[in-house]
């Protein structure tokens, strides 16, 4: 797998938006529903009779990031509705995860794991298998199209359970089965409200994952912080999606000597990846401001973290973007930048072959 190579630290190229759109980025969490075309959006809306809130292109775009704009994370979630709204047939799934492919691809990144839930886009009938087909029919296709145009992209498939619902193990079930049929679907995760929904309330659904050798990932961004935290890693979680409140674990009076509490020190000594999305974490309240996100400290301190668009239409976000925004806050090297991509890549869920080529082949050269 080859892609273009990032300038290095030693040349004195600057840290710039173009140069980093041009480096190979490894992106672990990003929501299928969460970054359609606003283009696509209205075209599947004329087609299926959605209703959406305006059919200008430039309005709609405005209305799904008023909710991150406005801090609100009740606003912010409710835009979901439209999206999902439109992705309710074989076609339109296919379209969706095609484009988003190519979308990821030609901002540079050259592995992505995409998350979904297979049980929201059953709302015309189709079965499971049929949604899990179809995104999947849309991701190879997106591959293929993007590596005919020289940009090389493997994109892997995250299936999401809603921690609200009831059909957890359902949904366990349909991952493992798919994981057995096809290499690309990896990880099982549970999404949706948190605070009131903790991971143990879907113990069946990890235990059976676990019991199959399933990798397992688990959304964290709410209170109550470290109960949650400490609750998906005791069902089985090897990433933490967001993770951010861990901060709520540290004493950082001396910023250079830490005092990390029991989970936090766990979350260190394992290695257990957190898998963050800065502006996202601004959007939905669980960081006051972007300038004040712990990514950085995190990063320096030894701990595993990346950096996620996790909703790139709702968050108004680039995977280029959203690292251009951390270097430039953070001061971050060049080496920083690319320890950000390689330890993605070693936490990520594809086969050991990939996270082997994809370290030692794209990022390694690009990064020194």
């Amino acid at each position: 797998m080859s892609a273009p190579a990032a300038p290095g630290r030693t040349n004195g190229a600057a840290i710039t938006l173009q140069a980093i759109r041009a480096a190979p980025k490894v992106l672990l969490h990003d929501h299928l529903d969460g970054g359609v075309r606003v283009a696509t959006i209205i075209e599947l809306a004329d087609q299926s009779g959605h209703v959406l809130p305006t059919n200008d292109g430039a309005a709609l775009r405005q209305w799904f990031v008023r909710g991150a704009k406005s801090l609100d994370i009740l606003q912010y979630l409710e835009t979901f509705q439209h999206t999902a709204g439109v992705m309710q047939t074989a076609d339109a799934l296919e379209r969706v995860a095609f484009e988003a492919a190519l979308d990821l691809a030609s901002d540079g990144v050259v592995y992505a794991e995409v998350r979904f839930a297979p049980e929201l886009h059953q709302e015309r009938g189709l079965a499971l298998d049929a949604v899990m087909d179809a995104v999947q029919a849309g991701f190879r296709r997106g591959e293929a199209a993007a590596a005919a145009t020289g940009r090389q992209i493997s994109v892997n498939t995250i299936v999401c359970a809603m921690r609200t619902a009831t059909r957890s193990v359902e949904i366990a079930e349909l991952a493992v089965r798919w994981r057995d049929r096809d290499e690309h679907v990896v990880a099982f995760d549970i999404a949706g409200a948190e605070t009131g929904w903790p991971p143990s309330l879907h113990a069946d659904a990890f235990a059976l994952v676990r019991a199959a050798q399933m990798h397992i990932t688990v959304h964290v961004s709410e209170p109550p912080d470290l109960l949650l935290i400490a609750d998906g890693l005791a069902h089985g979680a090897e990433r933490i999606g967001h993770g951010v409140r861990i901060m709520t674990d540290i004493d950082r009076t001396d910023p250079h000597d830490w005092k990390l509490g029991r989970l936090a020190r766990a979350v260190l000594e394992r290695q257990i990846h957190l898998e963050m999305a800065p502006s996202c974490h601004v959007h939905v309240g669980a960081v006051p401001s972007f300038e004040r996100h712990p990514i950085a400290e995190l990063l320096r301190h030894g701990f595993s973290v990346g950096v996620n668009t996790d909703n790139r239409l709702m968050s108004d976000v680039t995977v280029a973007g959203e690292v251009h925004a951390v270097a430039q806050a953070f001061e971050l090297s060049w080496a920083e930048i690319g320890a950000l991509q390689r330890q993605a890549m070693e936490h990520s869920f594809a086969d050991w072959t990939t996270r082997r080529r994809i370290v030692d082949d794209v990022l390694a050269p690009a990064f020194t």
